[in-house]
């Protein structure tokens, strides 16, 4: 059998904060919540994809320092461009906007960068090969 990835998990100062985060910007849902040795561990899924992959996060963790030029980030993809430019003005109002929205050639498409609580980045985009918007192209 090939491996499938099922999960990653971010070890974060503080869950509560970070799964609000997840919740408002990426449309998650908690889907398990529990305490181990005195911290909590949260489970979060995207709505129909429960048993597919999920974002863990573990509580007590550092906060994430990333350098300018580390571009490490978790990827969503959007169904449309207006859909980046939403996201990106909410996240501008709430002072959570990194990387501004911007057309790149295929494959990277149309996105914009938010760090969430923690520290870490996360991108939305559309126009990738591997969500919305990327049929046709190659």
């Amino acid at each position: 059998m090939t491996p499938n990835m099922t999960h990653l998990a971010l070890h974060v100062a503080d869950c509560d904060i970070c799964a609000q985060f997840y919740l408002v910007y990426c449309g998650m849902k908690v889907i398990h919540r529990r305490q181990k040795r005195g911290k909590q561990v949260v489970w979060l899924a995207e709505p129909n994809r429960e048993q597919e992959f999920v974002l863990v996060l573990l509580d007590g963790g550092p906060y994430h320092q990333q350098a300018d030029l580390d571009f490490s980030h978790l990827g969503f993809a959007v169904a449309t461009k207006e859909e980046v430019d939403r996201i990106a003005e909410l996240a501008r109002n709430n002072g959570d906007l990194v990387w501004e929205p911007r057309q790149e050639p295929y494959p990277v498409g149309y996105y914009c960068g938010l760090k969430d609580p923690n520290g870490n980045m996360v991108e939305f985009s559309y126009g990738q090969p591997l969500g919305p918007g990327s049929e046709g192209q190659s």
